[in-house]
């Protein structure tokens, strides 16, 4: 490993599907490419009604498996991104929001947050960590957030991240670390995307790792003239704001089909399985999520559920489009099985595999999923007031969504088959459902240790 040595068992387990971890025929390892876009909404794709044309997701999306009820981990950039590259959740690195925990006027606060980390900690053991030693290489391209640099984690390549949440600007020149500029005004996006192609043209012969991991969305909402005027035209009737925002989309898309492209023309994506989604949910102040509740920043379902395509190795199951709730912790425990990998000693995943839903060869286990956010961030928008959230933890259970906020102790219910918009607060009406998962996001929190807000000391 990179930083220490490390005791590895065989995997034992993992949520399902797991029975066979030992590689028993010689079948090549897998390669994963991961592009992962930042502040994308689960409604900024046309295949889930965005109004700005996604030709490629589309494609990726039809030729692939896409599943409407993913979600990410966190309602904003770095606790999101912390699960997706360990597997754990906020207990165990320590992540949960963007620091400072404390957002806004003290005056408008009733608690007092815990301290977030910023950085992951040299204990903590990356997806790329737990590949290294089995024949993978490894490559992270475009936003990290999570240190000064993802080669401290175990990445061979690194390009272009550092702890910045978010470029000065996404035209060049761009001032990102290992990144050569280009000709002045070239969007971001393709740059990545550039050095993302060259790594998979230099290791289409060996199993490798690729985290593209798009700086696109994020503010500055910025995007070459020519390419902003095309949606200008196209959509005469939105605000500019929306055409810069739409031709930011574009860059990504762009970078959707340059990656399927190049493993298509290098001979290795029938043994690579690519993954396209987003960290959290879309940013309101310039787009909508469409039939979802809230944005970027809230535990509701537009803060939360994301864009999630499944393309290439290991996705033969017939059912094309899954309404299973998994989130992207999910995704370093679906990598260790299709790679028969042992996860380290030390580092208890709490995601499960999902190849059994990528293959068609098992369905999902019931499961929680819970969200913990104990800190306080400020509204972007007139409609928010004062507080986009205040701290809140949530958890789903099938249908059934609760989230209790730590402020008054209120609760909200809400069946997400029948109101995915969550509109139709149900707690009043169902009190034994509201006691049961208060009960259960109670014993989770204790089970994990979750830091929790306290009240603030009156002087």
């Amino acid at each position: 490993m990179s930083r220490m040595a490390l005791t590895l068992i065989w995997l034992p387990m993992i949520g399902w599907g797991c029975s066979h971890l030992q590689r028993s025929d010689p079948e090549p390892l897998p390669s994963f490419v991961i592009i992962l876009a930042d502040d994308l909404g689960w409604a900024d794709v046309s295949c889930q009604g965005s109004i700005w044309n996604t030709p490629a997701i589309d494609a990726l999306a039809a030729d692939g498996i896409r599943f409407t009820r993913a979600a990410s981990n966190g309602p904003n950039c770095a606790p999101s991104r912390a699960c997706l590259i360990t597997g754990t959740d906020v207990t165990r690195h320590g992540i949960f929001t963007v620091r400072p925990s404390a957002r806004g006027k003290k005056e408008n606060r009733r608690l007092e947050p815990p301290r977030t980390r910023h950085k992951l900690e040299p204990e903590a053991i990356t997806i790329a960590e737990m590949l290294s030693g089995h024949g993978y290489r490894s490559a992270h391209i475009g936003k990290w957030h999570l240190g000064a640099d993802p080669a401290d984690q175990g990445f061979d390549v690194s390009i272009a991240g550092d702890q910045r949440g978010h470029p000065k600007s996404h035209l060049a020149p761009w001032n990102l670390p290992h990144l050569p500029e280009q000709q002045a005004g070239t969007a971001l996006a393709d740059a990545l995307t550039d050095h993302a192609v060259e790594f998979i043209e230099q290791n289409a012969d060996r199993p490798f790792l690729l985290i593209l991991s798009h700086y696109a969305v994020h503010t500055p909402v910025q995007a070459p003239p020519q390419e902003v005027e095309h949606w200008a035209q196209l959509l005469p009737e939105e605000k500019a704001k929306r055409h810069r925002y739409a031709a930011l989309v574009d860059s990504v898309d762009r970078s959707v089909r340059r990656v399927r492209e190049s493993l298509e023309s290098t001979g290795c994506s029938s043994r690579t399985l690519l993954i396209f989604t987003s960290d959290n949910g879309g940013h309101e102040g310039f787009t909508d999520n469409g039939p979802l509740r809230g944005g970027k920043g809230m535990l509701f379902e537009g803060g939360v559920r994301v864009p999630f395509i499944a393309w290439g190795a290991g996705t033969g199951s017939p059912d094309r489009i899954q309404d299973v709730p998994i989130q992207l912790s999910d995704l370093v425990p679906t990598m260790l099985e299709m790679s028969s990998v042992p996860v380290p000693e030390n580092t208890p995943l709490q995601g499960v595999s999902i190849s059994g839903l990528l293959s068609g060869t098992s369905t999902a286990p019931v499961r929680d999923l819970v969200w913990h956010f104990p800190a306080y961030l400020q509204g972007y928008t007139r409609a928010h007031g004062i507080w986009r959230t205040t701290p809140v933890t949530s958890i789903v259970r099938g249908p059934w969504k609760l989230l209790e906020f730590h402020e008054d102790q209120s609760r909200m219910l809400f069946h997400l088959d029948q109101d995915p918009s969550e509109q139709n607060d149900l707690a009043s009406s169902r009190p034994d459902l509201v006691s049961d998962l208060a009960t259960s996001i109670e014993r989770w929190r204790k089970v994990r240790d979750a830091p929790m807000p306290v009240p603030i000391k009156q002087p």
